[in-house]
């Protein structure tokens, strides 16, 4: 079965579509499932597949190339000037200590200082994936951890593209046989290799701006989408194409080809029709990684395979751990940092690939490297929770005492908990209309910031009733809760409601759900966030498409008014699905019924107050 193309593209599939659901259900991320689909269709667990395998993996590799042309086409100058100093600075200190720190010791194991170097490049490398899906999923993509891990791998990303520049050259200077296919320079001089190479990456600038933008100009103007598609897929393959004849890789023009475009119109455009294609293509190559990983290896030597990854591990954290340092990152940030990007990432199985079919490495040695770039990746996990629930616990409180609540030394009528933009736009609204509120917040970086521009804010949790006692809960008329957890809105309401029965509660809600879980809790005041910004945008629209701005403006307060009719009527029926989207049919119905109603009264009526003079604007 397995010897026709449908047999094979029935197993990859299967493969991936079992694998990659349960592979993100665990938090492993989808590059480990198409690991593991491919280790478990291959010829060393399940043999689904066998050597036709390599044969997949030459042209799954094309997903690669796309790849770097989407990085090369989503690359903002104005993103990355912002962060230059941590992308420039921490980015290039860890690949070069890394790479110099790893090639010392594969010096010593015997390699060339050729195949030394190539190998420290490809190890030097991070899981994009695991690493940014891992600090998303805990919430720190914007914590010091999470903003140095970034501008690391954004420069790993770009690095990429002058190693696989670099690499030929490296297999020229060790006598490789520098891949299957000959060049155009094969024979010439050094010097003047290097000459057709500036010569060929200049010559693609020239017809990126002269050629291609006007080319695919004219195929738009057909308005048949697959040609669309044809003519990105030339510009990507004829590239990668010219950069494969002068020697270079072929990712390299596609990175190029991407940068081109980048600021073009057809950008978005060329965006949405590639990615499905790179997508499918390079989980496709991943799968071929995950089945070529030679596991008679690892049961032939275990000891060796799996000193090798713990020694690899140990050397990035190390150095990732110095840099951090010397970026001044807090104990806790500092081994977030460090441990989080010290696997090998999926950028390493390209660089492999690639040293393979150049000869840099011997094809033993580069089945020894993917083992211990893809055991490195699925141990990523094991170590973010070791170092959460073991390292931290044990060490991290010694960095920094947490910090003690505020002596809250006012007492107003309001009190006012949260200060993001929500409670600040409230606060500054009452205190230009002379009402002065007992702000809390239980950020401690939020509160020195807000004093800083003038507020009084007091640090501490809201949610403690010792801290709302000092806060003068018992007199207080008024309590409005802007928290952004909706957990942490539901336990303060459930605590004021116990022990100040007669504090009236206004509550934000981020959305009609958390709403509903307010009105259980018996508030009968809730703000929806954005519904007063888009009832005011419609306003504007109307009144800019010939409406009178005052029945606009009247038009939108009875929306505001039966819409929060609707919510009420919609809460009982939130935990049956089909319930509630039956009544929520008939509650969008209605609406637009008493609203036409209106309108039709109101036009009988001629009542078009403020539509004179520059009460229309």
């Amino acid at each position: 079965m397995t010897d026709s193309m449908l047999g094979q593209a029935i197993i990859y599939l299967s493969a991936a579509l079992i694998c990659v659901p349960i592979a993100k259900r665990l938090g492993m991320g989808s590059v480990l499932g198409y690991l593991l689909a491919g280790i478990l269709i291959g010829p060393f667990c399940f043999g689904f597949i066998g050597q036709e395998g390599q044969d997949i993996m030459h042209f799954a590799e094309f997903g690669v190339v796309m790849m770097l042309f989407l990085i090369g086409l989503e690359l903002e100058p104005a993103h990355f000037w912002r962060m230059r100093s941590s992308i420039l600075g921490l980015g290039s200190l860890q690949i070069t200590l890394t790479t110099l720190a790893m090639a010392g010791g594969l010096l010593m194991l015997g390699f060339s200082w050729q195949a030394a170097v190539a190998s420290g490049l490809a190890l030097s490398m991070s899981s994009t994936a695991i690493v940014l899906q891992s600090l998303k999923e805990k919430g720190l993509g914007n914590s010091q951890a999470g903003t140095s891990s970034f501008a690391v791998l954004l420069f790993q990303d770009i690095a990429v593209i002058p190693i696989l520049a670099l690499l030929p050259f490296l297999a020229i200077q060790s006598g490789a046989a520098g891949g299957d296919t000959p060049t155009l320079l094969e024979g010439l001089p050094a010097w003047l290799k290097a000459g057709w190479v500036l010569f060929a990456v200049v010559m693609v600038f020239i017809m990126g701006r002269y050629i291609f933008v006007p080319f695919l100009r004219i195929i738009t103007r057909t308005s048949v989408r697959e040609l669309c598609v044809a003519a990105a897929l030339l510009i990507i393959v004829a590239i990668a194409f010219i950069m494969k004849l002068v020697g270079l890789s072929p990712a390299l023009g596609a990175f190029l080809a991407g940068v081109l475009l980048a600021n073009s119109e057809f950008r978005h455009e060329l965006e949405s029709d590639i990615e499905p294609v790179k997508g499918l293509l390079l989980g496709l190559f991943f799968i071929a990684v995950g089945a070529s990983i030679n596991f008679k290896l690892l049961l032939d030597d275990p000891a060796k395979i799996f000193s090798l990854v713990l020694a690899v591990i140990l050397i990035k954290a190390l150095v990732l751990i110095a840099l951090g340092r010397l970026y001044r990152l807090s104990f806790d940030q500092n081994t977030l940092f460090a441990i989080g990007l010290s696997q090998v990432g999926e950028f390493a199985f390209v660089l492999f690939t690639f040293i393979n079919r150049l000869g840099v490495i011997s094809p033993d040695w580069t089945d020894t490297m993917m083992a211990v770039t893809a055991l490195s990746m699925t141990m990523t996990p094991l170590l973010l929770m070791i170092n959460e629930r073991l390292l931290l616990p044990r060490f991290g409180t010694r960095e920094q005492e947490p910090k003690e609540a505020d002596r809250i030394d006012t007492e107003h009528p309001v009190i006012i908990a949260g200060f993001s933009s929500f409670g600040s736009t409230l606060g500054r609204f009452l205190r230009a209309n002379g009402v002065e509120a007992t702000i809390l917040d239980n950020d401690s970086d939020q509160v020195d910031l807000l004093r800083k521009m003038g507020f009084k804010v007091f640090y501490g949790d809201a949610t403690r009733l010792d801290i709302l006692h000092s806060a003068g809960a018992g007199s207080a008329r008024i309590l409005v809760i802007a928290i952004d957890s909706p957990s942490t809105v539901s336990q303060l309401v459930t605590t004021a409601k116990k022990h100040f029965p007669r504090l009236k509660i206004m509550a934000r809600a981020a959305s009609n759900l958390d709403a509903h879980e307010l009105l259980d809790l018996g508030v009968e005041q809730i703000y929806r966030d954005f519904l007063d910004t888009s009832i005011r945008a419609g306003v504007d629209v109307l009144a800019s498409l010939g409406h009178r701005r005052f029945s606009a403006t009247r038009a939108g307060q009875d929306f505001m008014k039966y819409d929060a009719a609707a919510m009420l009527q919609l809460a009982p029926h939130r935990h049956d699905k089909t319930s509630y989207i039956s009544n929520a049919r008939e509650q969008i119905r209605l609406q637009e019924q008493l609203l036409a109603s209106d309108r039709a009264i109101n036009h009988a009526q001629n009542d078009h107050a403020w539509d004179t003079g520059t009460h229309n604007q």
